[in-house]
């Protein structure tokens, strides 16, 4: 196989698709659409990475709060997605669109009921680079559908989009580590 130099810098940095959830000051909900997430270990806990650009309503209700929700986005929220990316809440509440929501159970956070998968998170460090805020978020609670294996999660059953330039789907799960390299005993 031979490779050629690419103009693209980031399009194969494949990135979950979650749509960041936070209260408005009147306490009605606003969700962002946000693919730069990741996770790190911090002093003691897992921490969620959530990375933003630009000037948005969502980066002002974090700044007030603290407090966010990421809730995962599966194929069947891609017009949800969509319709959330598209307007902007800092010109009015994006209700334009039904959809269901709830409070979340341990933190004051907004969480979308169609969500396999939410995170209730409280920010413990903020970085400034550039255009882009990055937080760092202790994990308060985590939300997932019945029937999950939490010890060995299948991400086909969440059917999760994913995010490398277009959103694409996964549709098997090829194992965990440990199950294909074999070495010669």
């Amino acid at each position: 196989m031979k490779r050629v130099n690419s103009k693209k810098e980031h399009s194969l940095c494949v990135q979950p698709t979650f749509l960041i959830g936070t209260y408005n000051e009147d306490d009605t909900p606003n969700f962002c659409p946000i693919t730069w997430v990741g996770v790190t270990y911090g002093e003691d806990e897992f921490l969620l990475i959530i990375s933003m650009f630009g000037s948005k309503k969502t980066k002002e209700n974090i700044a007030r709060t603290g407090l966010l929700s990421a809730n995962l986005v599966s194929t069947d929220m891609l017009e949800l997605l969509d319709y959330f990316g598209a307007h902007s809440g800092k010109d009015r509440a994006k209700n334009e669109m039904p959809y269901e929501y709830e409070d979340g159970s341990a933190l004051h956070v907004p969480t979308l009921n169609v969500s396999g998968w939410v995170y209730e998170c409280e920010v413990a460090n903020t970085v400034q680079t550039g255009g882009s805020t990055t937080y760092f978020c202790k994990i308060r609670n985590v939300q997932v559908i019945e029937g999950i294996d939490e010890e060995s999660i299948d991400l086909t059953v969440l059917e999760p989009v994913v995010y490398s330039g277009m959103y694409h789907s996964i549709d098997k799960c090829l194992g965990k580590i440990g199950d294909f390299y074999k070495a010669d005993s």
